[in-house]
């Protein structure tokens, strides 16, 4: 195999399996825990958007140090801090459970950095789609028999069963990474020029209309997967027919498998499929709409949005992060991908801060029919006429050059 499957890619992909492992299991312990312990669902909610908020913090630090040090160095020494966080929830009550989220944030933040600036600099431009792909199935397949498995032990009393788990992810995850290499370790001369610009990037994330574009889509749809996987254990159980573990395993299984089997569809040449991403938007609608409802109407809908959730899930961050990989200067890619994927982590973040009090003040139901609502509205941000896209990238080259 050779390209986005050789081995030193499925070494890479391996490592970013086990990392994300424990968060598949978190994420259903930690709702069950906190309502066991008497937390509400804006308490949950503060508590597991802790992790992702921190993580958007640190993306764009996180890629300049890259940047400078080497993507293994940080590696690491992250994985140090990661083992660290998994360790702290097995002895501590809901305020460690929120200083290991912060610790957890702070490593994801530099760890998937890593892995996905290697991907993008080490593979030819038609294969950034696969690479960006297969390292984001890989980091889902936990979640396809982790909420099954966390509520099994969860049921059962199991708490001695997860300290034992989370103390062997964090050290499988530490040797294992330790053991990675990654070839390219040399920084281009055009980037390393620019680094005293890091902090002048983060207004291009309202200056470059692409960038722009894509944050405003990718905050909005993971408001709605964040609501999902934050409160999904907790409505769940005020369901009359369906189960959370299944659905979250479904949701999980289907990313992993449209990642797979939809990756050449996914498009890597640089130009906007505006009927693409409306699509894949009118799928994270309508997959809203089936949860809110399913609550009245059973847990065929329920099962029917996991489903569309998964196949929207799997789609939108490759093709997002694939086109700006073309269209975003060199000079400062990887801070600007950062910032792009700080707006993801910060959705997710949202969507348990946010819609937690929602939640609480109305339903689940109402509160998932507002995240159809949003993720509509997504559908017609996401459309552009080709002639009016293209005469923005000529502008903004100029731009560019101009600044240069």
């Amino acid at each position: 195999m050779s390209g986005a499957m050789s081995w030193p890619f499925l070494r890479l992909y391996m490592l970013a399996l086990l990392y994300f492992s424990a968060n598949a299991l978190l994420n259903v312990l930690i709702p069950l825990q906190g309502a066991a312990w008497g937390a509400s669902s804006s308490t949950i909610g503060l508590v597991m958007g802790a992790y992702m908020f921190t993580t958007m913090f640190f993306r764009p630090w996180a890629g300049h140090l890259i940047q400078k040090h080497g993507p293994v160095k940080v590696l690491r020494l992250i994985l140090l801090v990661n083992g660290a966080a998994l360790i702290l929830y097995t002895c501590t009550g809901l305020g460690g459970y929120l200083i290991a989220r912060i610790l957890q944030g702070v490593s994801t933040a530099f760890f998937s950095m890593a892995l996905q600036i290697g991907i993008i600099d080490a593979l030819p431009e038609k294969e950034r789609s696969q690479g960006i792909s297969f390292y984001s199935l890989f980091s889902y397949i936990p979640g396809v028999i982790g909420p099954v498995v966390a509520l099994g032990l969860w049921q059962t009393g199991g708490m001695d069963s997860f300290t034992i788990i989370f103390v062997a992810i964090a050290i499988c995850t530490g040797v294992f990474g330790y053991s990675v290499k990654m070839d390219k370790e040399t920084i281009p001369a055009e980037q390393s020029a620019n680094r005293s610009g890091m902090f002048h990037s983060f207004g291009q994330i309202v200056k470059n209309p692409f960038l722009f574009k894509c944050s405003v889509l990718m905050l909005s749809a993971s408001i709605v997967f964040g609501a999902v996987t934050t409160f999904m254990p907790l409505y769940g159980s005020q369901l009359r027919s369906g189960s959370a573990g299944i659905y979250l395993m479904l949701q999980a299984a289907v990313v992993v498998a449209s990642r797979f089997l939809l990756r050449k569809r996914i498009p890597s040449d640089g130009k906007w499929h505006s009927f693409f991403i409306m699509g894949t938007m009118l799928l994270l609608t309508l997959a809203a709409v089936c949860i809110s409802i399913s609550s009245e109407q059973g847990a065929v809908l329920l099962y029917t949005g996991a489903i569309l959730m998964g196949i929207a899930q799997a789609l939108l961050y490759p093709a997002l992060t694939t086109y700006l990989s073309f269209v975003l200067p060199p000079s400062n890619r990887n801070v600007l991908i950062g910032l792009f994927i700080a707006m993801a982590d910060l959705g997710v973040s949202m969507g348990g801060v946010v819609m937690g009090p929602i939640a609480d003040y109305y339903s689940y139901s109402v509160m998932y029919m507002i995240c159809a609502v949003l993720s509509m509205i997504m559908v017609v941000v996401a459309y552009e006429r080709r002639g009016s896209l293209a005469a923005s990238n000529q502008n903004h080259a100029r731009e560019s050059e101009g600044d240069a």
